[in-house]
């Protein structure tokens, strides 16, 4: 079932997602963009880092929530992208061996279009112990149903193709 703006409550909360982080992806990943001793030299980040041993880069973690929220939430929405996130917090390292999991909620709507509101998502991402390593805000477009069923310009007015 297809969840449009309409669908979404202030307050629900879903969670979802079962990520096993592995010592190779966080090598290919930190090596390829954030490439810092502690991502990458497993050895160093051992005897030399604060963190005792090598951990995800965060911008990774960021990129393995949002592949859960992907593949739980929005493979099933009506959704158009994100205006932004704010608020990112890396609240613990990940480590290789972590099984990640996500948990949304709904904090706040608002639209003045016909075709699409703003939908503002509190995610926590969590690690199989139960710690929060990561959250964030973000805002996120979805289409209205009536945009989608039957009025084919979205109730824009429009027939220059835009919505």
């Amino acid at each position: 079932m297809t969840l449009f703006y309409e669908d979404l409550t202030v307050g629900d909360v879903e969670e979802f997602g079962a990520y096993e982080v592995t010592e190779e992806e966080i090598l290919a990943f930190a090596s390829k963009y954030d490439p810092q001793y502690f991502h990458v030299d497993p050895e160093r980040a051992r005897e030399e880092s604060i963190f005792g041993g090598l951990i995800a880069s965060g911008w990774h973690t960021g990129a393995m929530t949002m592949r859960m929220v992907v593949d739980s939430q929005f493979g099933e929405s009506a959704t158009l992208g994100a205006k932004g996130i704010d608020e990112v917090r890396w609240h613990r390292p990940v480590r290789p061996g972590d099984v990640l999991s996500v948990r949304v909620e709904i904090l706040d709507k608002e639209s003045d279009r016909p075709d699409r509101g703003d939908v503002r998502v509190g995610t926590e991402t969590r690690n199989d112990d139960g710690e929060t390593v990561m959250t964030y805000e973000s805002i996120v477009m979805y289409a209205k149903r009536a945009a989608v069923e039957g009025d084919e310009d979205g109730g824009t007015g429009r027939d220059d193709g835009e919505a």
